[in-house]
């Protein structure tokens, strides 16, 4: 396991769910953070801002930068990297959370939220890992993650909500053939993806609060993550799973991430997990 301390991430996303706990994990770790997002203002629905969460990494001691960025503006996110990257002279760890969903299908999605979820997710990452490779390329622990899925062909997922499955598994496709592309540059690029539904806002509107009870808290999103980076030798084209990754670090007990504190409540797997 290698000491993260002085490594510089840059994240899409992160006000708020899986992506602020992992900025905050990361930056207990003594990285310093660039978060690219949009969120500049809280609503009832929209709880967390770029300044809120970076305030939240400085009082741990890091660095932290808040660049309001559209990952669908292609100039912009470029902008934001090429910022960073000179702040800090380099760029060591890259995380594409920033996501969009909709659970429709095909005759239920409109092309502007089928554009959106592209743009997004997949395009999103296209844009973000082109703009970083430059940075990467001179990282002694070059490290790109997607919050994606494994791709899973049970026509079960297939039929649900086809539109936001093929923006993930871009998503997925994508990192795996950069893994290749790039593994004689020294860069890991992998995916995770969490095996239980994880509590944040973005899940509650599609199943109401009451399904936090069947869920876990982003923080094992987090903590795996941190493991994953932690690595020495990261394997490169790897898919995993949230509880996965963290078992093989030699983690058993998983209770201190259920949302809640029955103990016989039973947890519900993620989109895409069998």
């Amino acid at each position: 396991m290698i000491d993260l301390k002085g490594l510089r991430l840059f994240m899409t996303g992160g006000t708020r769910g899986i992506g602020r706990a992992t900025a905050l994990a990361l930056a207990q770790q003594g990285v310093h953070v660039a978060i690219a997002a949009k969120s500049d203002t809280e609503s009832a629905t929209r709880q967390g801002t770029l300044a809120s969460v970076c305030g939240e990494i400085e009082a741990l001691g890091v660095e932290a930068l808040g660049l309001r960025t559209d990952v669908r503006d292609s100039d912009a996110l470029q902008a934001a990297v090429e910022q960073a990257g000179r702040h800090w002279g380099g760029i060591d760890l890259v995380i594409h959370n920033a996501g969009a969903i909709h659970l429709g299908g095909v005759a239920d999605t409109s092309l502007r939220q089928f554009d959106l979820m592209q743009s997004v997710n997949s395009r999103g990452l296209f844009i973000l890992a082109q703009a970083c490779l430059p940075w990467l390329r001179q990282s002694r622990h070059a490290h790109l993650l997607a919050l994606s899925p494994p791709i899973n062909l049970n026509p079960a997922w297939l039929g649900r909500f086809a539109p936001y499955t093929l923006s993930k598994y871009g998503m997925t496709l994508l990192t795996l053939g950069m893994a290749q592309e790039w593994r004689s540059l020294g860069i890991a690029c992998n995916t995770l993806w969490p095996r239980t539904i994880i509590a944040t806002a973005a899940i509650s509107r599609f199943g109401g609060e009451a399904i936090f009870a069947a869920s876990r808290t982003p923080q094992i999103m987090a903590d795996a993550t941190v493991s994953l980076f932690r690595q020495a030798s990261p394997a490169s084209g790897r898919c995993w799973l949230d509880e996965d990754l963290l078992r093989a670090g030699g983690q058993e007990d998983f209770s201190a991430y259920a949302w809640s504190d029955a103990e016989d409540a039973p947890l519900q797997l993620d989109f895409y997990v069998d």
